[in-house]
């Protein structure tokens, strides 16, 4: 499905997200690094649950308004909450604030992200969302191909210049989402005059979501989902402390005299800048290369790709390896992507496809809650004992696909 020939709520909004990914993947790599030096890396690793558990709620919420009162409503919450946050954060003189600011930015993108996918599943045909998925996957990591490289410079000494840039940028994008974008949830077979209240609200949405989760495939899905979220999540958590603890500061390129250096904090982000690059470059040809093969060995290839490049990472320090280690892990991730999207977009009734899609978010939300579980793990395991359980869970998640497969 050709660019040119998307609905425009989908071009804005290809736009839109691919300009504030490009600042988010400047700050979000370091944030585990900052909070840890200030704070120890048992403080920093329990406080990285924080945004999860606030996640879970988001989402939760977000997915049932989404089908209640559309998903343009709750995309603009979403994104004014980040505008809002982000001067806070810019602002701060304390790492608490700092860290309550990150948090509540993590609500806002939660609320954002099932009323998003939901308007991609209204908008687009069945044949189509693979590759729509995919390409938005592509745009929202363009950023992390320069983002992370840039980012290990301004983050550390330019803080606030850039958050003031992340504020800028999220509030022309919200500006965007009110002129440009128009709601597209399915009109409802039966309209319901209904008023209101929180008791209401929580009562009803539990009921929904009782019904979702006994559905065993769809449970399934989400557990498998969390595994392996715990597994892809480490590029930004243990990775990011492994790095800076046990790969020194070396030459990656040498000619006559003359070398190139990169310091710990360099490598990071040179491999958080080959991931985006990767994603960039190849989530498209990678999606077409897959899209033969079934739902089911897509996933359970990305899972093992995910889980063994990871794990191989903890047996050297040179960065070559550690580049090449990246890339095994991070084509896990880019094939895992578009599938596990798509896969709800075909699987979630159309009437409530927001609440599918937030109950979905789930497995990233609780994955994000115990992948931190690591980087406190560090704190007296070693790190081929860390990356050994990061693998276990990329086989757990592997093994929970093919058992959802087999029910379905």
């Amino acid at each position: 499905m050709r660019w040119l020939s998307w609905d425009r709520n989908l071009k804005v909004r290809l736009v839109g997200e691919t300009l504030f990914n490009m600042l988010f993947w400047m700050y979000f790599p370091f944030l585990t690094i900052y909070f840890s030096e200030a704070l120890g890396k048992a403080t920093a690793g329990m406080m990285m649950t924080g945004p999860s558990l606030i996640s879970i709620v988001g989402s939760m919420l977000g997915g049932y308004f989404t089908d209640r009162f559309g998903r343009r409503p709750m995309m603009l919450l979403g994104s004014f909450i980040q505008v809002v946050m982000f001067v806070v954060f810019a602002l701060s003189i304390s790492h608490w604030i700092d860290y309550v600011a990150f948090i509540t930015i993590s609500l806002g993108k939660s609320l954002y992200r099932p009323a998003s996918s939901a308007m991609v599943a209204d908008l687009v045909s069945d044949t189509n969302r693979r590759s729509v998925f995919a390409t938005f996957v592509t745009a929202n990591n363009l950023g992390a191909v320069f983002g992370p490289v840039i980012g290990a410079v301004l983050f550390f000494n330019y803080r606030s210049e850039l958050l003031w840039s992340c504020t800028f940028v999220t509030l022309l994008y919200s500006i965007a989402i009110f002129f440009m974008i128009r709601e597209t949830m399915p009109e409802p077979m039966e309209k319901k005059v209904q008023s209101y209240n929180a008791l209401t609200v929580l009562k009803e949405q539990w009921m929904n979501y009782v019904v979702i989760f006994r559905d065993k495939a769809f449970f399934l899905y989400i557990l498998a989902g969390v595994f392996i979220t715990i597994s892809i999540m480490q590029l930004d958590l243990y990775l990011a402390v492994y790095v800076k603890e046990y790969v020194p500061s070396q030459v990656l390129l040498t000619w006559k005299d003359w070398s190139f250096m990169l310091s710990s904090e360099e490598v990071f982000g040179w491999m958080i800048g080959l991931n985006g690059l990767m994603f960039v470059l190849c989530v498209i040809l990678v999606t077409k290369l897959f899209e033969r093969w079934s739902d089911r060995n897509t996933l359970i290839l990305s899972a093992m790709l995910s889980g063994v490049g990871m794990f191989l990472v903890g047996f050297t320090s040179n960065v070559w390896l550690l580049f090449v280690f990246t890339v095994v892990l991070t084509l896990g991730e880019i094939i895992h992507g578009p599938v596990v999207q798509n896969f709800v977009s075909k699987y979630a009734p159309k009437n409530a496809r927001g609440q599918y899609m937030g109950a979905a978010d789930l497995q990233f939300a609780i994955g994000r809650f115990i992948a931190p579980l690591t980087v406190i793990l560090s704190v007296s395991l070693s790190p081929l004992v860390v990356f050994g359980f990061i693998l276990l869970c990329a086989i757990c998640s592997a093994l929970l696909y093919i058992q959802l497969f087999r029910i379905l």
